[in-house]
């Protein structure tokens, strides 16, 4: 259940994109909108039509679109702008790092799921949010009858979540007809367009789990300074550094346009959290400095700390020497 806040002070709005490196861990909702409010969140939001809508009809609410999809994103926050939308922020991202990692215990009014990718193949069923084990976390988030709403044309996914949800024992669950807003996104005018049949549910919170940590922890700043000269550094081909929770891929390597550093494109993944970073070595009077860059704004995470090893570990394997080591 959603309680409106009678009176609402405006703070300084917070950048509309929240990026992962400005999170805390976990994080007060009313920090990222400079307000209290009724947190709510919208996961997979396609071009942010139906959490325009919200943004609207409830000015109160803080609102927190998630997806993964860079190009959803950037197509929200225009929309965002276009129709002067101030009470909703975005993050490009999994919920499920979200939901684990940054909210608290009852921390979270309400969660809207809307044509969720419902992956198909039986190999890929791991991939899908709504399982048992999310369920299970989101009932420790959701304050007390709050509810998570579903809509969706997958006749088979709509079961399995109810199915996966009555496994935890923490949700009552109603089907019925969606709000005309869910039946007015992109995705919900193509299937009505196809003659699908739209399925909904509202699965409201009962009882709660146990509290679960946070898996992913902010770290201190990694670096490194190496004996020796970029000079001689040779070719560099795509490289895998793997470690407990995740893994590193080092993308690819350049030179500046100077010849004095090199610049590496690298992606981590860890625990539902996927970040593309650089990593720096330039060459100073006493060695070369090797760290991450603040390029995206990225998380300083166990895998950010393994990417700049990763790079370390490769420039040793050019000759370069450990001089002193941040890792």
């Amino acid at each position: 259940m959603i309680t409106a806040w009678r009176s609402v002070e405006i703070g300084t709005p917070n950048s509309l994109i929240i990026k992962p490196g400005r999170l805390s861990l976990p994080q007060d909702p009313a920090e990222l909108f400079g307000r209290p409010g009724p947190f709510v969140v919208e996961v997979g939001f396609g071009d942010g039509r139906h959490l325009a809508h919200l943004g609207r009809k409830y000015p109160e609410w803080n609102l927190l679109g998630v997806d993964v999809s860079l190009g959803s994103v950037w197509r929200a926050y225009r929309r965002m702008l276009r129709e002067g939308i101030t009470n909703v922020r975005l993050f490009r991202g999994d919920a499920r790092f979200l939901i684990r990692d940054v909210l608290g215990p009852e921390s979270l009014d309400r969660v809207y799921v809307n044509f969720p990718d419902p992956w198909p193949r039986k190999r890929h069923l791991q991939n899908r949010l709504l399982q048992a084990s999310f369920f299970t976390l989101l009932s420790n988030r959701l304050v007390p009858e709050s509810a998570l709403l579903l809509t969706t044309d997958h006749d088979e996914y709509f079961g399995f979540s109810i199915e996966e949800a009555r496994k935890t024992g923490f949700f009552e669950i109603t089907e019925g007809q969606a709000a005309q807003a869910a039946l007015e996104t992109k995705y919900a005018l193509k299937w009505q367009e196809q003659e699908k049949k739209i399925y909904h549910a509202v699965f409201k919170k009962m009882a709660s789990a146990a509290e679960r940590g946070p898996i992913i922890r902010r770290e201190d700043m990694q670096h490194a300074v190496l004996k020796g000269t970029l000079d001689s550094v040779g070719p560099f081909e795509k490289l895998v550094h793997s470690f407990e929770g995740g893994h590193v891929i080092v993308l690819d390597g350049y030179r500046d346009l100077s010849g004095d550093g090199l610049l590496f494109k690298v992606l981590v993944e860890e625990a539902n959290l996927r970040q593309e970073l650089l990593v720096q070595a330039w060459q100073k009077p006493d060695g070369v400095f090797v760290s991450m860059q603040p390029f995206g704004d990225p998380l300083a995470t166990r895998g950010v700390r393994e990417a700049v090893r990763a790079v370390v570990s490769w420039l040793e394997t050019q000759g370069l020497e450990m001089k002193e080591s941040w890792i």
